[in-house]
């Protein structure tokens, strides 16, 4: 199993910050490498709920089912999914920094789901590493308050 990190103060309140990031519809606006996302589940979203995500690997489209795992709102959310013999488990966990702004800690692990593809882990990871990266960067822009926020 191979963990990756990385966190970011959000110009956003916890509440606001956990609506936007508990939908699915929102994941191609601010998650690096996602084409599309749709739920696959009824209301109310929650535990077990579950999406249809579409990702463009190396300019193909793989689409994955995801499932949400932790659902506390304004505090923590946690998610699931796998493709191709690789899981992968991601939490994003809020902590308020001041009356608009949260601090957002995005860990993902990764985990073969089979000894054929363990050799992949590191690699998987290192993507991992820098998608997550990128949507916290795109993340912060889309909170920051100014005339292209929102």
């Amino acid at each position: 199993m191979k963990r990756v990190q990385a966190t970011a103060r959000i110009p956003a309140p916890p509440d606001e910050l956990f609506a936007f990031l508990a939908d699915p519809a929102n994941l191609p606006e601010w998650q690096s490498g996602i084409v599309s996302a749709e739920r696959t589940s009824p209301d109310p979203v929650g535990v077990g709920s579950t999406a249809r995500v579409v990702r463009d690997v190396l300019g193909r489209h793989v689409a994955a089912d995801l499932t949400i795992t932790d659902y506390q709102p304004g505090r923590l959310l946690g998610l699931r999914t796998s493709v191709s013999g690789v899981g992968a488990t991601a939490s994003l966990e809020l902590d308020p920094a001041g009356g608009t702004a949260t601090d957002l800690r995005f860990v993902m692990e990764i985990r073969a789901e089979n000894i054929f593809m363990a050799p992949v882990e590191g690699m998987v990871a290192d993507g991992a590493r820098q998608d997550i990266r990128a949507s916290l960067e795109r993340l912060t822009e889309r909170f920051r308050p100014g005339p292209m926020s929102r």
